[in-house]
Formats: C-alpha cells, structure tokens, sequence
C-alpha cells in the first residue's frame, strides 16, 4: 500500500544517512521537501534523481492536494526536512495527521535528531527530557514560557537561533537558578562544540561575541524528590484539627500561600521558593510550585 515516509536526513555530516533512506528515497514517487535546493545537494551526493516539490509552513495546506493525490495513485511519499527527522520541530504533524485519517500508512525512518544528539552528548540525565522546540522571542514571554516547566523534573531541550542564545540563557538563569546546562552547537559539523557548565558560566562565555551556527541548549531538570520521606499533601482549606498517628495532617495552602508572597516580596524567584517551602514543610515542590503560579495570577 504507498505510504507516507518521515524520512530522517544528516543535520550536518552527509555521511549521517541510512542506507534505508537512501533506498526510500531513491524509490518515493515524491519527495516533499522544506526547502527544496537543500534537499536536491543531499540528492545529488547520492545520486538519486525524483520528483522533489517544496513542502514548508507557507505552502503546507496548498501541497497537501498534491500529496494526497500521490499516494491515491499509488505511489510512496517522502517527507524530509532541511535537516534532521521531519515533524520535529518543522511543519509535518498536520500531513502525517491527513494522511492517517485518509487511511494509508506512515513510515518513520529514523535517523539524525539534533535535539536527541544534544542531549546524550550534553552530559545531563537522559532518563527523562522534555522537549521544548523554540521558546518565545519577546523577553517577557519567554520568561513566562520557561516558568511553565521549571518544576518538571526533566532534562529541558531547547532550540535556539544564535542571536538569541545569550538573552535566553539570561532569562533562564533569572527564571530557573543557576541549573546544570550546556550547549551543543554545530552538531555533526566541522565546528562541532560543546560549552557545559551552569547556566551562569555558559553565559558568560558566549556574552560579548557573534554566535553562529545551530543551537541545541539544554538544561537540567528541577531536582526530584528524594524518596526519603513522604511529601505531606496540601488541603484547599484548612487543616483538620488532629491526623491520625500514622500521618500528618495536610498543609492549610493559604497559608503556603501566604509564606510564597512573603519570599516573593523578598525577590525570589517561584523555583527558589517553591523549593524552599516545600523543603521546610515536606511538601511536593510542584504542588507548591502550582501555587507561586496562582499566586503570580492573583487568585
């Protein structure tokens, strides 16, 4: 049955493609492409000749037609990206959600992810990441957005264009503590680098000079509960008079409240405070978070 292959190409190194995909490549009856001049120096290297249309975030709803057409006439559709695994990051999720509800198949065929290079090769817990894409541009909702997860106990991948790299390791440093982090820049190219550090040290270093080239930052997770001792819950009101023997009665959350705006007033930050006033009760640092969040709303 003709399918629609995600096909993964090399996000620098052109030696970072798979047999597979050349093979798919080489068979599809079209190519879709983000942009299609990137696309045919790919080709041309292995020689493969096909039928290569452009398919990116201004074009998508109008191509969607002519790919649908493709595949009703039998034949395999390749999509591929400027670089890396298509959908990540790059338009795609709207035709491979098309395609399935029109009933024929979707073939992933892995192969390079710049986000999963930089996060093995940063140096930072892999068990667990969160996947972030490209934050806000404005300052003051990218502060916002990295708000939002500074509780999740996971890894934080970001990418990052490099004239912004410096304001958002900023912003990060301001909204998430001086974290473990590091950034993976060029990966698979002849620069390749990796700057680790905390956040504090990785922006001093690129402070003051023209960065270049594709970004991948990447910053540890909030820290995670210990397991040492069983976080004590948090009451919409208050506390009951007595708990039984065997557990402690539930923390009364206006007055966790009330001791959050007491250490905002002092200039911390809602991870610095959560994480204080969770320590202190034995609460859940995200439960405690949740209310720095209502509390910066006002309710």
């Amino acid at each position: 049955m003709p399918s629609l292959y995600l096909v993964a190409t090399p996000i620098g190194n052109l030696e970072d493609i798979t047999t597979r995909a050349l093979r798919v490549l080489r068979e599809a009856a079209l190519i879709a492409a983000e942009d299609t001049r990137h696309t045919r120096k790919l080709l041309s290297r292995y020689a493969i000749e096909g039928h290569v249309i452009a398919y990116h975030e201004h074009n998508k709803l109008a191509r969607l037609d002519t790919i649908m057409l493709a595949l009703a006439n039998g034949g395999d559709v390749a999509l591929v990206s400027d670089a890396g695994t298509p959908a990540i990051s790059d338009p795609g999720f709207e035709l491979v959600q098309a395609v399935i509800a029109a009933g024929f198949p979707v073939v992933p065929v892995p192969g390079p992810c710049a986000a999963i290079a930089g996060l093995v090769g940063s140096g930072l817990p892999t068990d667990r990441f969160y996947y972030l894409g490209f934050p806000p541009r404005r300052s003051s909702e990218r502060r916002t957005w990295l708000g939002e997860v500074a509780a999740i106990p996971a890894t934080l991948v970001v990418y990052e264009s490099p004239h912004r790299l410096v304001a958002t390791l900023e912003d990060a440093l301001a909204v998430l503590g001086n974290r473990p982090a590091a950034v993976a820049r060029e990966l698979t190219k002849l620069h390749e680098q990796f700057v680790r550090g905390t956040l504090r040290e990785i922006q001093a270093h690129f402070a003051g000079q023209e960065v270049r080239g594709e970004i991948v930052l990447l910053i540890a997770g909030a820290e995670r509960p210990s397991g040492r001792r069983v976080a004590r819950s948090i009451a919409d009101s208050a506390p009951v008079d007595a708990a039984s023997p065997s557990e402690e009665a539930p923390v009364d959350a206006a007055s966790i409240r009330a001791r959050l705006g007491e250490l905002r007033a002092q200039g911390l930050s809602g991870t610095h405070a959560a994480k204080q006033v969770a320590r202190d009760l034995g609460l859940d640092r995200q439960e405690v978070y949740r209310l720095w969040t209502t509390l910066e709303d006002g309710s």
